[in-house]
């Protein structure tokens, strides 16, 4: 199963550690203490323009700051897997 981050960016939803609003993250401490001290383990990408950023997706080599808000793309990755448990059980019947 893999999720669109936005752009031209699908990553395998098995490689997603978190998804987080960047809004609401940014105000605590922790959270900008990892993106700046993590930011040289692993590669930065960014999807959307400079202050459009919504949400970063942290996988096991990336942190992908992408325009999509952390929720549409939660929704995206639990309604995939529910379709697909649906056409599961259609196919099998």
């Amino acid at each position: 199963m893999y999720l669109h981050l936005g752009g031209d960016v699908i990553v395998p939803k098995k490689d997603i550690i978190a998804i987080i609003d960047l809004d609401s993250s940014l105000q605590g401490l922790p959270t900008q203490e990892f993106l700046e001290s993590d930011t040289t383990k692993r590669y930065v990408v960014r999807i959307s323009e400079e202050g459009k950023e919504k949400s970063f997706v942290i996988t096991d080599k990336y942190i992908y700051y992408s325009p999509i808000s952390s929720n549409t793309l939660m929704k995206r990755g639990n309604n995939f897997s529910i379709m697909v448990k649906q056409w599961e059980e259609s196919a099998t019947g």
